[in-house]
């Protein structure tokens, strides 16, 4: 039995460089250098036909062990509620007040990036408290 070695998640999006450059601040994700052969981005997309220009846009993790994040551009909009999402875990290990004051920083530091806070999620018998929010693009995510 063959066993995966990577992954890639891949975002459907209508602005592709700006929603990747979005989840590199959530991630300290990196934009990787541009094809061979060119200096930058920029000169890439100027070399792509017009129809083609900014329609997709990557950023990886620097440490190499996250998976590579793609972001394709599709004519449609976002209009019902993600069926996977991303999980950003920066409260593992914390409980009550502390973990709460952990997601509550991130979530003021991710707003002012363009996230939108949908909901508390408060800690039950089984889970600890969680945040519901949304990317630039209304995707969902939770910081865990």
């Amino acid at each position: 039995m063959a066993s995966v070695k990577q992954f890639q998640v891949t975002f459907d999006c209508a602005e592709p460089e700006r929603v990747a450059r979005f989840w590199c601040e959530v991630l300290g994700y990196v934009v990787p250098p541009p094809p061979e052969g060119f200096a930058t981005w920029d000169d890439f997309n100027s070399s792509l036909p017009p129809e083609e220009r900014g329609s997709w846009f990557v950023c990886i993790d620097p440490s190499g062990v996250g998976p590579r994040m793609y972001f394709q551009r599709v004519p449609e909009g976002k209009v019902v509620k993600n069926r996977l999402h991303l999980d950003v875990r920066v409260g593992t290990g914390l409980v009550g007040e502390e973990r709460l004051a952990t997601l509550e920083a991130e979530c003021a530091r991710l707003v002012a990036l363009g996230a939108v806070r949908v909901r508390l999620l408060p800690a039950d018998d089984d889970n600890e408290s969680c945040l519901v929010m949304q990317d630039i693009e209304g995707n969902e995510f939770c910081l865990d």
